[in-house]
């Protein structure tokens, strides 16, 4: 890679990084301490970076000097984002998807796609005691919050705060075209927690219990409507006139892992699920590329339910919708 074109694929991944309502200049100048001209003359590749400018900048926002000079070796840089309930809590955690999905949402081209797991963290905000019963299940079992040591489920354990966080991460979700990767075990986890903590009691009542499998209902019954419009949208909001973003396949062979591959006009970031909420990011080309490659590789092999394809949409389903009523059954 030329000097020139290191140094602009340097602004552009950090361009990337930068809040919409912050300046790219602002954010150089405070990191190598220059004047704003200076920086301008940087971005604009009229005064080349030092090696400890391009050192400096990569420290600040977490890039990977291998990636920018084009080193071709087996290690790829990844960026670590773990829950801490003092130093990092669960709030901030949300805030700041929300903050990365305005980026994604600002991209002149944008596309996200999700190999799913489990449901994605997106439709957890969808009906309140579905977002409850999880929260207070990440709180409690999870991130071991002392605050719910002693607890049982209830409703109105969800903050204010926390679920103002939830609607804003769906409504740049849904403004964000995407190809989700299902297969019938990603409502098994779900069904798991509730049954668990049924039995442990800190669910004490069937009507509770009753309330949350109507909400995972709800979900798949949403969920059920946006694939077959191919369109994003919140409960009871109306879809006539919403762009067609989503694509939805039905994967019968390959249980995914809750990988999620972002990419726009400026690069891709690949986003790894561990530890049930924690993740890891890179967007070091190579690996989001191979990425990229394995997930048309799972696409061709997996079923297009969306919008068209009316018989396996609603196979696929009742699959998930049966297997919460039979739980319902046996309370």
């Amino acid at each position: 890679m030329a000097e020139t074109n290191v140094q602009q694929f340097l602004f552009d991944r950090i361009r990337e990084m930068v809040p919409g309502d912050a300046s790219l200049v602002s954010a150089i100048s405070d990191v190598l301490h220059i004047s704003e001209d200076s920086s301008y003359r940087r971005i604009r590749g009229e005064t080349p970076l030092v090696l400890e400018e391009l050192k400096e900048l990569c420290i600040a926002f977490h890039l990977s000097l291998d990636q920018l000079l084009s080193i071709n070796n087996n290690s790829t840089l990844f960026e670590t984002i773990r829950i801490h309930n003092e130093h990092y809590s669960f709030e901030h955690f949300l805030n700041d998807i929300v903050k990365r999905l305005a980026l994604v949402h600002k991209s002149e081209e944008r596309h996200m796609y999700y190999l799913c797991k489990d449901i994605p963290l997106f439709y957890h905000f969808l009906f309140k005691p579905l977002f409850a019963f999880r929260y207070f299940f990440w709180m409690k079992s999870i991130l071991h919050h002392p605050d719910f040591d002693n607890r049982s489920f209830s409703i109105d354990c969800l903050p204010p705060s926390v679920e103002l966080a939830g609607k804003k991460i769906l409504e740049f979700y849904n403004q964000i075209p995407s190809t989700e990767i299902w297969n019938t075990e990603c409502v098994n986890a779900i069904i798991l927690q509730i049954e668990y903590y049924k039995e442990v009691g800190f669910l004490t009542s069937n009507s509770t219990v009753i309330k949350l499998y109507e909400a995972v209902e709800q979900t798949i019954d949403h969920l059920k409507l946006q694939a077959e419009l191919g369109k994003k949208m919140a409960p009871g909001e109306n879809p006539e006139h919403k762009p067609e973003l989503f694509s939805f396949f039905y994967n019968r062979i390959t249980l995914g892992d809750n990988t999620i591959l972002v990419k726009t006009n400026n690069g891709s970031i690949t986003f790894l699920n561990f530890e049930v909420l924690n993740y890891m990011f890179t967007s070091d080309s190579t690996f989001c590329q191979e990425t990229h490659n394995g997930l048309q590789n799972i696409m061709r092999r997996s079923t297009l339910i969306s919008q068209g394809s009316e018989k396996q949409r609603n196979n696929f389903f009742n699959i998930l919708r049966n297997k919460v009523i039979e739980r319902k059954k046996n309370l």
